[in-house]
């Protein structure tokens, strides 16, 4: 018994939904990665807003530059790269005895990057400067919404066992 209550707590609960976060970080960056065309139209009809109802007092908001798509897409990576890095090494962190500060800290430094990309980058910027909420298509607000909660709970129970002890 004494086995199963060691697993009933914080500490192995924010490993858990850490390590599940930065898998998931992993495998977006490894798609995007190998399968770089299907992800960079996505970022390209967003930005384009040619799905949407096209209501000209909107549409000057349009990108249609290869250049600049190519360089949204990349930053997007690399965003994505660096939290997935950051979730990674805050795992490694719970995993080792002595270094739940340390763990804690990265955690809650990858849910807010997470936050900042889909509910900054995808929900507020993609979503309604680029109205992509208006795409039947390439609408990715059911998808960004999932992740900010995601990344939201998590801060919550980590920024939550850090006001418990201060």
């Amino acid at each position: 018994m004494n086995a199963l209550s060691k697993l009933g707590t914080a500490r192995v609960a924010l490993t858990a939904l850490t390590g599940v976060t930065a898998l998931y970080f992993v495998l977006i960056v490894l798609g995007n990665v190998t399968d770089y065309g299907t992800n960079e139209q996505f970022v390209q009809h967003v930005l384009a807003m040619d799905t949407t109802f096209n209501d000209p007092d909107v549409m000057w908001r349009a990108i249609t530059s290869p250049a600049v798509v190519t360089i949204a897409y990349l930053l997007i990576i690399a965003w994505e790269a660096v939290t997935a890095v950051v979730l990674v090494a805050s795992v490694v962190a719970w995993l080792r005895r002595g270094r739940e500060e340390t763990a804690r800290r990265l955690a809650v430094l990858g849910w807010v990057m997470a936050v900042l990309l889909f509910g900054g980058g995808f929900i507020a910027i993609g979503g309604e400067w680029f109205q992509m909420w208006q795409s039947s298509k390439w609408n990715g607000m059911e998808a960004a919404f999932r992740n900010v909660v995601i990344a939201s709970i998590g801060l919550i129970i980590a920024l939550g066992g850090a006001r418990a002890r201060d």
